[in-house]
């Protein structure tokens, strides 16, 4: 057989090879096969099928990362940047003369890109520089850059499909914390309405799910307690911990015991559940009927706001202590109290509303403005209507960054 002829057969033989090659590598990929094991067959077939002696591959994911090193040392790696050396590079590159002699020692750069954004360059080179005919990454240069495709793009949607499982089991995880917290908030409907007071909520959680929490509780047929709490952080781990929260509540509050004794419990409660990571602030109150006396303690929350309608009176709550998970035993606890002898109002909120920044002048809403709001004899939850409306709550504003909750309790003379 004459030269040419056994070029031809050589030719077929490669083609062959090839295209057995990628219908293999396509195969293991239709298999589900992890990143790693489809870069171990990758560095085969270069190294041991093309005599392809050097490798790099780096890839892009939330940064520039090595996710394939053969045939080179750390001092080489490590004295090449993807973001000084690689980026220019639009197409096959050779780097033979490449201004880093790190780059020096290899033949070839093939970008990888995805979308017209450059997802991974792959650096290969010959072990035998010396060697007689064609070097390898030449002669299977198109070759090289079509596996190296199909594998970085192969790779890639495994990170997305991971990412987008990942995602689904988030948000499967917040539709649960949004059931857990929607049991937690009471319903207008079954607040106190009758003649000795009138109760009206607002809730608005910044994400789905918050760490804010309120609650009324009945503790006799002359009793009630209310209230309200903002854990530290956001998101699902604060929802969590603020449903670990009310069951500790609910089990703590009763007619009998003393205010101080439930702080005292419930501080020891947090810290057992967040171990100094969160910190929960709460305002508790109890109100008797009979008495018009309302007790309570302020444990590091934004001081609620009392107003006497007839004397035209602002009062501060602010007794109390520091904020539950704070610290491991706290040092003091101040039991307020006040008598309630005419008709009055009680506004309790969490820090989201006075966090409120105006959108045109940068102002914060503060509670001047909500003193503002509550100093008239309008009934109180024209007070919460008139605080929501003017800070554009419900429309989605840019101004909102927590979670905002709000108690308004009118008592009747």
């Amino acid at each position: 057989m004459d030269i040419s002829g056994k070029a031809s057969i050589n030719r077929l033989k490669l083609s062959t090879f090839k295209l057995n090659t990628l219908l293999a590598v396509t195969k293991s990929i239709n298999a589900n096969l992890p990143t790693e094991e489809l870069l171990k067959r990758y560095e085969i077939i270069l190294r041991e099928d093309l005599n392809i002696g050097k490798i790099l591959i780096f890839k892009y994911t939330k940064g520039w990362n090595l996710i394939l090193r053969s045939g080179c040392s750390d001092e080489i790696v490590n004295q090449i940047s993807v973001e000084r050396d690689l980026l220019e590079h639009k197409e096959i590159s050779f780097i033979t003369a490449s201004p880093n002699p790190s780059l020096r020692v290899f033949d070839n750069i093939i970008p990888v890109f995805n979308n017209n954004v450059p997802i991974a360059y792959v650096i290969i080179g010959d072990i035998e520089e010396e060697s007689e005919g064609v070097s390898p990454t030449i002669k299977h240069l198109h070759f090289i850059q079509t596996l190296s495709n199909i594998i970085i793009v192969a790779i890639e949607n495994i990170r997305l499909y991971k990412e987008s499982l990942q995602q689904e089991a988030l948000r499967k995880e917040l539709e649960l914390a949004k059931k857990m917290q929607a049991m937690l908030i009471p319903d207008n409907d079954h607040l106190p309405h009758n003649d000795k007071i009138f109760v009206s909520t607002f809730y608005h959680p910044h994400l789905e799910v918050g760490g804010d929490y309120y609650d009324f509780i009945k503790l006799s047929d002359d009793e009630f307690g209310f209230c309200i709490a903002d854990v530290s952080g956001k998101g699902i781990s604060a929802a969590f911990l603020m449903s670990n929260f009310q069951a500790n509540l609910r089990a703590l509050f009763n007619a009998r015991t003393p205010l101080p004794e439930i702080i005292t419990r419930l501080n020891e409660r947090v810290m057992a559940s967040a171990k100094g990571e969160k910190f929960i602030t709460l305002f508790i109150a109890k109100y008797s009927y009979k008495t018009r006396k309302l007790e309570y303690i302020n444990a590091g929350h934004n001081p609620p706001i009392f107003y006497k309608t007839k004397d035209k009176e602002l009062v501060y709550l602010r007794d109390g202590s520091v904020g539950m998970g704070m610290l491991e035993e706290i040092p003091s606890i101040n039991h307020g109290s006040l008598e309630i002898d005419q008709r009055s109002k009680l506004f309790c909120y969490t820090d989201g509303l006075v966090e409120l920044v105006n959108e045109k002048d940068g102002v914060s809403f503060g509670t001047q403005a909500i003193e503002e709001c509550l100093a008239n004899n309008d009934e109180i939850d024209l007070n919460i209507q008139s605080i929501v409306k003017s800070q554009n709550i419900l429309e989605g504003s840019l101004a909102i960054f927590d979670d905002i909750s709000i108690i308004g309790i009118e008592f009747f003379n």
